[in-house]
């Protein structure tokens, strides 16, 4: 093998390094806060429950975005007179697979309520919007890094961990690959 032959397989090999890498970092980088706009696409002014629709409160939605047209979003429901009163309080989007705890959920649509199960912590449920049928559960715990009271809020995950939070209790999650 000349010199020249060696030259041209080590700048290939760096290019696929330097790319490979690259792609690392953007694929990594990419979450981040949607916008008004993007949530408004997203986010139905009726979620769909079972055979309800109930009405949303779209100042609470919170969400993500990849970058690439993936969302994870939420908002509140005004469950006031529907079925879902008591049970569910927040209808949730995920258009790719979370790992939240041990609960795992994949691409769909969701709704969540929650219930006390200490001083500090509580235990959120999230079932299949379209058949209530329950999903899973997730132990919530009370925020103790920001004294922030939300009614929701989603934040982009870093090195594919984020974190949820419903009044002052929070919980991770995993974008799942």
């Amino acid at each position: 093998m000349t010199t020249r032959s060696r030259i041209v397989i080590l700048q290939i090999i760096a290019i696929a390094t330097i790319s490979g890498s690259s792609y690392g970092i953007t694929k990594a980088l990419r979450w981040r806060t949607a916008t008004q706009q993007e949530l408004k696409k997203l986010i139905p002014a009726r979620a769909p429950v079972i055979k309800e629709n109930i009405e949303t409160e779209f100042r609470t939605a919170s969400g993500v975005f990849d970058g690439q047209g993936k969302y994870i979003a939420g908002v509140v429901m005004i469950t006031a007179g529907y079925s879902a009163e008591g049970k569910y309080s927040h209808f949730f989007i995920t258009q790719v697979p979370l790992q939240l705890g041990d609960l795992g959920l994949q691409p769909g649509e969701y709704v969540f309520g929650y219930q006390r199960t200490g001083n500090d912590s509580i235990r959120v449920s999230f079932y299949k919007a379209s058949t209530g049928d329950s999903a899973g559960d997730v132990e919530a715990h009370i925020n103790r890094k920001r004294n922030l009271v939300t009614s929701l809020l989603i934040t982009p995950p870093v090195g594919g961990k984020g974190t949820i939070q419903v009044g002052r209790f929070i919980w991770d999650y995993r974008v799942s690959d």
